[in-house]
């Protein structure tokens, strides 16, 4: 197990609870994570019940199948027989009559795709004064990928709401984290490049591609070239798997239009619907489903209320639409040297459009989460994007990094480069737009410049003229430092 020590402290807290009466978990998070492993795992430690369902199987089918499931773990003569989803659930109740036991029912959302009722049937099985409830010690755990869907089982009306003991989300890898797990974390230029393309997603490494990472800054292109864009590798079709599995997306394919438009720069509502060709209010369903499902997110801009603009989450998501869906048919039809070929032309989008975009989430994400309070001037409340609006000259400045104290007073503001050396010029850009931000009342106390190059020697001097107002954040202190 690598960097799940919370989620299974918490699971383990959860099934090992000795009092009386069944509990309900839920256990959800994108697909790729590691829950199933978790979970299998925390049922091997303790002698628990692990059932993982199948896809598209009538109602009918799912109970004979849990029914052998229960009897084989049970050690019972001949099959358990559940008529209906009323009994199942007593039957796993019945599991802890004896002794603690977790129950799992894993893939969740494919039972109740046949069994709508299915939420009701567990609230009212476990009702408070219920005497199946009160005499069982099972810690029935429910787990699934459908982030929508696993999200709304507790959420508003629901039938589960308020009768749940633990609501996990097992969430990606940072892009520290990732470092680690590929064990790239001495080399942090080739651990970032990785992380553009891959992300933060376990299962890419060891199931997708058996623990290969490039052996070298050298070795990245060619690695690329055979274990991403090959297709005849798992990671080739993925990102078109990972929207065919999520019940909620059921026109893919405008879904994936969305996302390329996303990919390609057009970050607002109206950007998207223009790159599409179609008016903003016929997208706006497509772009809530995918936020439920975690593929997109909607930043709020730091200096603009009621403004956003939206966020592919997953960087492999980014690079497919922006590097493989342009080329789709010509990848598909391996030709000698034509990989290649595609790859290299592919460079400028791929900086542009891939690169970019990731380091400087990956600068907002080192500012939540790993820079101390000296180097911003108090703890981070929350970071954001945003554009600075000069009236004088009607022109609008990009702020890739802006730090918010928890009381909202903003304490920095910060440029992420990643293919460019940063010099006084970045420094000058920053310093105007803390300016107009001064004349508004909002003087940011520190100016954060990133770069996954370096820094000009005269910047490196009048950051240490600067008595901690200007930081720099190279490559080293991003993945090491704070």
């Amino acid at each position: 197990m690598f960097d799940r020590e919370w989620e299974w402290e918490q699971l383990s807290r959860f099934v090992a609870n000795e009092s009386r009466g069944a509990t309900l978990g839920v256990v959800s998070g994108r697909r790729r994570q590691g829950k199933t492993f978790l979970l299998e795992a925390v049922c091997e430690e303790t002698g628990g019940f692990y059932y993982a369902a199948t896809e598209a199987v009538p109602r009918a089918e799912a109970l004979r199948q849990l029914g052998e499931a229960v009897s084989a773990f049970a050690g019972t003569p001949g099959r358990v027989r559940f008529e209906n989803w009323e009994e199942a659930i007593d039957g796993l109740l019945f599991l802890g009559a004896e002794r603690t036991v977790p129950v799992v029912l894993d893939e969740f959302p494919y039972l109740v795709r046949d069994a709508k009722d299915l939420p009701s049937v567990i609230q009212k099985a476990l009702s408070p004064r219920r005497e199946q409830r009160g005499m069982s010690r099972s810690r029935l755990l429910l787990c699934g990928s459908s982030i929508s869907f696993m999200g709304g089982l507790l959420s508003g009306q629901a039938p589960l709401r308020g009768r749940a003991g633990l609501e996990l989300v097992v969430p990606t890898f940072n892009f520290r984290q990732a470092a680690e797990f590929w064990g790239l974390a001495a080399e942090p230029r080739l651990a970032a490049l990785v992380y553009f393309v891959v992300g933060g997603t376990p299962a890419y490494r060891t199931e997708y591609l058996a623990g290969i990472a490039p052996a070298g800054l050298a070795d990245f292109d060619r690695w690329v070239v055979e274990y991403v864009l090959n297709p005849a590798s798992p990671l080739f079709r993925e990102v078109r798997f990972l929207l065919a599995e999520d019940p909620a997306l059921r026109d893919t394919g405008l879904y994936h239009t969305v996302l390329a438009a996303v990919a390609e720069g057009n970050a607002t509502r109206s950007g998207i619907a223009g790159r599409i060709e179609r008016k903003a209010v016929d997208i706006s369903h497509h772009l809530t489903v995918l936020e439920d499902a975690g593929l997109l997110v909607a930043d709020p801009d730091a200096f603009r209320r009621n403004r956003s603009e939206y966020r592919i989450t997953e960087p492999l998501v980014r690079f497919y639409h922006s590097i493989m869906r342009p080329y789709w048919a010509q990848l598909e039809r391996v030709r000698q040297g034509r990989t290649e070929r595609i790859w290299h032309t592919a460079q400028p989008r791929f900086r542009s459009n891939v690169a970019g975009p990731v380091y400087e989430r990956m600068c907002r994400v080192w500012c939540e989460d790993f820079a101390s309070e000296e180097t911003l001037g108090d703890m981070a409340g929350s970071v954001q994007s945003g554009v600075v609006h000069d009236v004088a000259t009607r022109t609008g400045h990009e702020v890739d990094v802006a730090v918010r104290g928890p009381d909202s007073v903003l304490l920095a503001i910060g440029e992420a480069k990643w293919g460019d050396i940063v010099g006084l010029g970045h420094l000058e850009r920053l310093e105007r737009v803390a300016a107009l931000l001064a004349a508004r009342g909002e003087a940011p106390g520190r100016l954060l410049l990133f770069s996954g190059v370096g820094f000009m020697p005269a910047l490196q001097e009048a950051a240490a003229r600067s008595d901690g107002r200007v930081q720099l954040v190279g490559l080293e202190r991003l993945y090491t430092g704070s």
